[in-house]
């Protein structure tokens, strides 16, 4: 029996966790393969959605969410035994320093990045070769398979804009030099990996984020969804509450919107650092009623199937799942026009692209607010796009079954 290892940094509510479950479900349904996955901080909230023959490596594992008091403190505990773990603690805090040095030179402070290494390097360790090694996310997972796996062959998935998220070929030491195989889940999101490794260009390919259509409309029509019984227009967005999503632009937008006239409200399901700032902001422009963050929740799709307009105003972006499941129910989506949301929306056809600023933002969902059939068209066309890419999945079997050169 062929053997498959997944190793992802974190098992959180997020896109990209969502992405991985998605592809063990599918690959249960493969073949007879031995599918074990290793998670570097040991936490998360979707162990519980895992495929019951996926071997769970972590000796211990919390299911508190990473985004919680409770979780951010597991956390940090996470992090300062990986300093320990299998010594040259030395080495690992000149690394931090310097990988420190060099945000502070460009302004841009990410600790996260700094400490990806360490916990790499600080994780749990097994003798077990297999026929393949997947690094499911960039960061920390993908240091971990290169350097502290024995495998046959090596995979690597890059979800994101590599050249906005901050990581650094410094950060990275040759890790993508050791795969066999580099995955991005777009091809905006090839284009961007490979001005930083044009050297790696042969062996980087496309394979997209797998969803589950069937599963995603089955949970729309369970639960509530929304219970404030509001009758005006409901907008929604579904993401961490962090910089890279934009709410601050969105509450701005929102601000100009009910300045505007206009009866709404905009509901953001997720939870995440920013959401202190945010709720400031909120209050300081008197959307306290009118911008809504409940938080995350278990079964967003009846939202999904609820909302009148879905809004997607990121500053970047890789692939988005969020996107994938709103097309999915038919929604009449926004979305600024970034890396990642241009290759998902054609502008005016299945959804509207717009400038990531308060002022375009709150023209767009204007727009939709007063064109029901514009909506209806777009939520229409939104939902006979291909997002499945279920097929996609053949591309790691032809690597584990040894049909595919490294």
């Amino acid at each position: 029996m062929k053997k498959i290892l997944f190793v992802i940094n974190t098992l959180g509510r997020g896109g990209a966790e969502t992405a991985l479950l998605e592809l063990l479900y599918t690959l249960e349904g493969q073949g007879e393969y031995e599918i074990s996955l290793y998670v570097l901080m040991g936490q998360g909230e979707l162990r519980k959605r895992l495929p019951d023959r996926v071997r769970l490596l972590n000796s211990s594992f919390s299911e508190d969410s990473v985004l919680s008091k409770k979780g951010k403190y597991k956390m940090v505990w996470a992090v300062c035994r990986a300093f320990i773990r299998n010594g040259h603690l030395a080495g690992k805090i000149r690394y931090a320093e310097r990988i420190l040095r060099d945000m502070r030179k460009i302004k841009q402070i990410q600790p996260d990045k700094i400490l990806w290494r360490v916990l790499s390097d600080g994780s749990e360790r097994f003798d077990e070769t297999y026929d393949l090694a997947v690094a499911y996310l960039e960061g920390g997972s993908t240091y971990y398979v290169a350097d502290h796996v024995k495998a046959k062959k090596k995979a690597a998935f890059v979800h994101i804009d590599y050249e906005s998220s901050g990581y650094t070929r410094q950060m990275d030491r040759e890790c993508y030099q050791k795969m066999d195989r580099i995955f991005t889940v777009s091809d905006e999101v090839r284009e961007h990996f490979l001005k930083i490794y044009p050297q790696y260009a042969k062996k980087t390919e496309v394979f997209h984020n797998i969803i589950n259509q069937e599963r995603i409309r089955r949970f729309a029509g369970k639960g509530e969804g929304f219970r404030d019984h509001y009758d005006g227009i409901r907008i929604l967005t579904v993401g961490r509450l962090t910089y890279q999503k934009a709410f601050d632009i969105a509450i701005e937008a929102m601000k100009l919107v009910k300045d505007a006239g206009y009866r709404t409200r905009w509901y953001v399901l997720g939870e995440g650092n920013d959401r202190e700032m945010l709720e400031k902001q909120r209050e300081e422009l008197g959307l306290t009623g009118d911008f809504l963050m409940p938080g995350a929740v278990a079964n967003p799709f009846p939202y999904f199937k609820q909302s009148d307009i879905y809004v997607h105003a990121s500053r970047f972006e890789g692939k988005s799942i969020a996107i994938q499941e709103a097309q999915t129910l038919g929604c009449a989506i926004i979305a600024s026009d970034c890396n990642g949301n241009r290759e998902q929306i054609i502008d005016g056809e299945d959804g509207l692209l717009c400038e990531l600023t308060p002022e375009k933002v709150a023209e767009a969902i204007i727009r939709l607010i007063g064109d029901k059939e514009l909506r209806h068209r777009l939520g229409s066309r939104s939902k006979e796009k291909k997002t499945e890419y279920r097929e996609d999945i053949q591309k790691l079997l032809k690597m584990v079954n040894g049909s595919e050169a490294g």
